[in-house]
């Protein structure tokens, strides 16, 4: 697959959370057994992904040199690790970006995303709301409404070739609002605020407006396995995974 990868894999968890998991890097919690890391760089190698590169600290690096391409030393911020895993690689290749905080992440998983995201197109996979409660019920709080919709975004992201400098600023911004649905809806410009405070906001106005503002177009890929939908932020979500994993014997 003539496709690189790039892995984040530096946010850190509260004192309560690192407690329970054994270390303050998220990446490194286990999941019946295994922990988020290895099983997002042996999905991604499964899928027959290139190269990966992965962006952390030296327990990551520890954990997982002898199993990627290279790793990349983090930085302070999440912004600059988020530069630094823009050029993770030469842009003449496709690049995946790659969060490591999914605990359900399959091959067949990203393959369905990396097929099905149309060519020279940046894209993000969404999970439609029946599907992802279907998969994971009685879960923590996801998703978000969009209009009349709820929608869950999934960890990956598609950057076409020689399309990292074109993207690279409005990624730093995005990154910097991803907390927030008004920052992030501002940041899309007044009309989409409007129709975000509205209710009138879709999809394909998203996809419209941040086509104009890359200059490249800008996809969602619909119907994604809820697998790259379900990521851990939180104690609660980290517990559900355990327990999930544990009963339905998630690998």
């Amino acid at each position: 697959m003539n496709l690189n990868a790039v892995v984040t894999a530096g946010g850190r968890v509260d004192a309560e959370f690192a407690q329970i998991i054994g270390t303050p890097v998220k990446a490194l919690a286990h999941i019946n057994g295994t922990t988020m890391l290895s099983r997002t760089i042996a999905a991604l190698r499964e899928t027959g992904i290139e190269r990966i590169a992965v962006i952390g600290g030296q327990d990551v690096r520890d954990a997982c040199a002898d199993t990627v391409d290279n790793v990349l030393a983090e930085f302070p911020t999440g912004v600059e690790n988020i530069r630094a895993a823009l050029h993770a690689w030469d842009s003449a290749v496709p690049l995946l970006y790659a969060t490591s905080d999914m605990p359900f992440i399959t091959a067949s998983a990203v393959g369905d995303f990396v097929n099905a995201a149309p060519p020279d197109t940046v894209a993000l996979p969404l999970t439609e709301w029946p599907d992802f409660a279907a998969r994971f019920p009685g879960s923590p709080p996801f998703g978000v409404r969009v209009g009349s919709e709820k929608i869950v975004n999934g960890g990956l992201f598609m950057i076409p070739k020689g399309a990292v400098s074109t993207i690279e600023a409005f990624a730093l911004r995005f990154f910097d609002a991803r907390k927030s649905l008004w920052r992030m809806a501002a940041l899309a410009g007044p009309t989409i605020l409007t129709r975000f405070l509205t209710g009138s906001l879709s999809v394909a106005h998203v996809e419209s407006r941040a086509s104009r503002v890359l200059g490249i177009p800008a996809r969602t890929v619909r119907h994604a396995p809820p697998e790259l939908a379900y990521d851990i932020d939180v104690l609660a979500e980290y517990t559900y995974a355990v327990e999930y994993a544990v009963e339905h014997d998630a690998r």
